[in-house]
């Protein structure tokens, strides 16, 4: 039901996870991010502890193989699960269980990695990593970049109908957490249009979390 994929920008060192599904609400149960650890989608028939539970893994010196590897050993029902993982240096792991839906299949690169499962066809992951490699600029562009690569190769075998797009970078909250949870137009591009709009005040509202006094105006009607 479901495609995604977990990055890392190789010059700033952010992490993402961008996904979409036929499911409502899908990155509410499936995206997360952790500044200077990693980024984890837990997805296929889900179990949200994986997320969680990975990167605390690797944020105990893990790298994403091993705690996917720890994941294999230790999750419950983890023939049904696909878990993906990107670690602090870019390297990725992917577990696919044999009980993943539909046809479903995977790709890795460095500092990029992506599965689905009810896909259209098995070529859908590799053009995901292959949109996000050669995609340019901040790692939000690159993740919808790779996401409409995804699409443009088959997507899922039906109709997507919620996304959502997570960034994390240098404190403890994600910095950007986006997302479609049901729509009956293309939640890839609804998330887009968003980005489009959050991208140019990422930085005030990092501001604004960390010191108010010296954050940029909020540029609303009434902030006089």
């Amino acid at each position: 039901m479901t495609f995604s994929l977990v990055a890392r920008c190789a010059e700033t060192g952010m992490f993402g996870v961008a996904i979409a599904s036929s499911s409502p609400a899908v990155a509410a149960r499936c995206s997360y991010t952790r500044a200077g650890v990693g980024a984890v989608a837990s997805q296929n028939v889900t179990d949200p502890l994986l997320g969680p539970k990975t990167l605390d893994l690797m944020q105990n010196g893990l790298t994403a193989a091993e705690a996917i590897s720890e994941i294999q050993a230790t999750g419950k029902f983890v023939e049904y699960r696909q878990v993906l993982a990107v670690d602090r240096a870019g390297g990725t792991a992917i577990h696919s269980g044999p009980n993943s839906l539909g046809i479903w299949t995977q790709a890795m690169g460095d500092n990029v990695a992506s599965g689905g499962n009810l896909l259209a066809n098995a070529d859908v992951p590799q053009a995901i990593v292959d949109g996000f490699t050669t995609a340019k600029g901040h790692i939000g562009d690159r993740l919808i970049a790779a996401m409409r690569a995804g699409l443009a190769a088959g997507g899922e075998a039906g109709p997507i109908h919620s996304a959502g797009m997570q960034i994390c970078d240098g404190v403890s909250w994600p910095v950007a957490d986006l997302r479609c949870d049901w729509s009956e137009d293309c939640p890839i591009e609804v998330i887009a249009t968003a980005w489009d709009v959050y991208k140019p005040q990422l930085d005030a509202y990092i501001q604004r979390a960390l010191d108010p006094r010296e954050a940029p105006s909020y540029g609303v009607p009434g902030d006089e």
